[in-house]
């Protein structure tokens, strides 16, 4: 794998087509059929110093903002998306301090800061798994609480054929692919981690899980019931989200 080589034509995409093809998950959504507004895995955010990994377009920093978070901080792998991010802020009212840098490098976070760390879906790009978890933790304060969502890894080895749900690819396949450029519009690359593959990284940072979701919300998905989408969210999981706490 040619860390460097992901990193740059991730980042190119981001910076090109941005949300044109890929769209945004923001609060109060986690991700596909899931919502914090159900889960309550943030809390009260009021007086509390706050860090999104791949803060994209600045919706998840805005609505923390009203919510009354104390500071809000975010880091993007694109230039692109965090001048967006800025001029969503500044139309709101608000204001947070926003960095350019790979969400498993050294860019000038300080340590022990934050009560919370989250992403949404986004902590799914990092080339380097292990080494973003490390620093997230060291970016918490102790007792500190990382949240996250990502595509479930299960949405990506299935396929409808024939009205039915078949395996297309193998669950245990963590190499990096290019993702089909009718899907994304340009040149993108990913990898689909195992679900023990998150755990482990988390364990290994000194995180201890609290929650995991897999399930769908009912409610959500009775607008799209004709969508071929929502048909297999009531079959299988396409998102999880997992809240950690620093130990």
């Amino acid at each position: 794998m040619d860390k460097n080589n992901i990193y740059d034509t991730n980042k190119a995409y981001w910076n090109d087509k941005g949300n044109d093809f890929l769209g945004a998950v923001t609060l109060p959504n986690l991700g596909a059929f899931i919502t914090d507004e159900k889960h309550n895995l943030f809390g009260d955010v009021t007086g509390k110093t706050m860090l999104e990994i791949g803060c994209g377009n600045g919706k998840s920093l805005v609505y923390n903002a009203k919510h009354n978070a104390a500071e809000l901080w975010g880091i993007d792998i694109s230039e692109n998306q965090l001048s967006s991010a800025k001029q969503t802020l500044t139309e709101s009212g608000f204001s947070a301090k926003l960095i350019c840098s790979s969400m498993d490098e050294e860019c000038g976070i300080p340590q022990n800061y934050f009560d919370i760390v989250y992403s949404i879906y986004a902590i799914g790009w990092t080339v380097d798994l292990e080494e973003t978890f490390k620093r997230i933790a060291s970016y918490l304060k102790k007792d500190g609480v990382f949240i996250f969502s990502w595509t479930h890894p299960i949405h990506k080895c299935v396929i409808s054929e024939n009205d039915k749900i078949v395996f297309n690819n193998s669950y245990f396949d963590e190499k990096w692919h290019p993702v089909a450029a009718d899907f994304c519009g340009g040149e993108l690359k990913l990898a689909n981690r195992k679900i023990s593959t998150y755990i482990n990284a988390l364990a290994n940072a000194g995180f201890h899980i609290e929650n995991m979701i897999e399930e769908t919300d009912e409610q959500m998905i009775a607008p799209h019931d004709n969508s071929d989408f929502s048909r297999k969210a009531r079959i299988y999981p396409v998102t999880f989200v997992i809240k950690a706490r620093k130990i």
